[in-house]
């Protein structure tokens, strides 16, 4: 803040905002990553903008510090493209790793490293991170976005090729890049795993094989929690139904022909709306940040408020 501006003074008596210093936003966002701040509901009397910028900076921070190395698998669909995008922003490092095809499909900005893998193929992703850690000595949080849905069919007529790529693109593929993420992480400062489950997972509807292995992915989730404490958290995100090119195949893969019925789901969902990347995102964001450094085996779910 330049000495020539006037300090700005809270009125007294406003409660329940969200306040941000416009002055200020860029420095925040590099020193403490953060954009928006809950302020105490009631300020005191003469609380100034200084005084607001030194009580938001003694919160724990609700992001990753600028500098930390995050990497981010299925980066290029919509939840992973977006997370990309809001770390580069913040200053945080990104490497994605994603499928050929995806990473032909969807370029990742310049700024991040993208290397392609097979998440459902053990040497595929142990040379991953093989050139990870050609680039890095070490990782500080893994977000892992990697799954797939296909065509709804009944169990009972479900060909045993489908149920292999389903549960292996959700669940073997979630062992497989924790324990190559494993080692890395270990050096990594305040590291953490996000895995990415879903509300199908813990209350089936439909999609018999991909919420059986989502639910496998919320056990997984605990039993790293429990193996890699206290060093490493670990949690996993249960999203609902997000608005994007998931919701028909995936990034890079066939469109299925079995679509969503959104008038009904939006029927079902009591806030009334599809999810967003950024409901996402933003809750992997503070689940890989210090303030969450007190939360591991954890299944966090976004979903409106949607259950069976």
């Amino acid at each position: 803040m330049g000495e020539d501006q006037p300090e700005a003074v809270i009125e007294p008596g406003a409660s329940n905002r969200w306040f941000c210093v416009p002055s200020t936003l860029s420095a925040m966002v590099r020193q403490r990553s953060m954009w928006l701040y809950p302020v105490i509901k009631t300020y005191p009397s003469g609380f100034s903008r200084n005084m607001a910028i030194e009580y938001l900076a003694a919160l724990p921070q609700m992001m990753p510090p600028p500098n930390a190395r995050l990497l981010i698998a299925g980066a290029c669909g919509g939840l992973g493209f977006a997370l990309t995008e809001a770390a580069l922003a913040a200053g945080i490092e990104v490497v994605g790793l994603d499928r050929q095809e995806a990473l032909r499909e969807i370029a990742l900005p310049v700024s991040a490293h993208g290397i392609a893998f097979d998440a459902t193929n053990e040497d595929s992703v142990a040379a991953a991170f093989a050139a990870v850690s050609d680039i890095w000595p070490q990782i500080d949080h893994v977000v892992n976005f990697v799954g797939l849905t296909k065509e709804r069919v009944l169990l009972e007529d479900l060909a045993m090729a489908e149920w292999d790529e389903i549960v292996d693109g959700c669940l073997k593929s979630a062992f497989l890049i924790a324990r190559q993420a494993a080692p890395l992480l270990r050096r990594g400062k305040n590291p953490t795993l996000v895995n990415t489950s879903s509300t199908f997972g813990a209350a089936i509807r439909h999609d018999g094989p991909y919420a059986t292995a989502k639910a496998g992915v919320i056990n997984l989730t605990r039993a790293l929690a429990l193996e890699w404490a206290p060093n490493i958290c670990v949690n996993a995100i249960a999203p609902g139904i997000i608005n994007t090119a998931f919701l028909h195949g995936g990034t890079g893969r066939q469109a299925k022909q079995t679509g969503v019925d959104q008038a009904a789901v939006l029927a079902s969902i009591p806030l009334q709306r599809l999810g967003e990347a950024s409901d996402i995102t933003g809750l992997a964001h503070f689940l890989s940040s210090p303030a969450a450094g007190f939360i591991t085996g954890q299944t966090v779910h976004a979903n409106g408020g949607t259950w069976s």
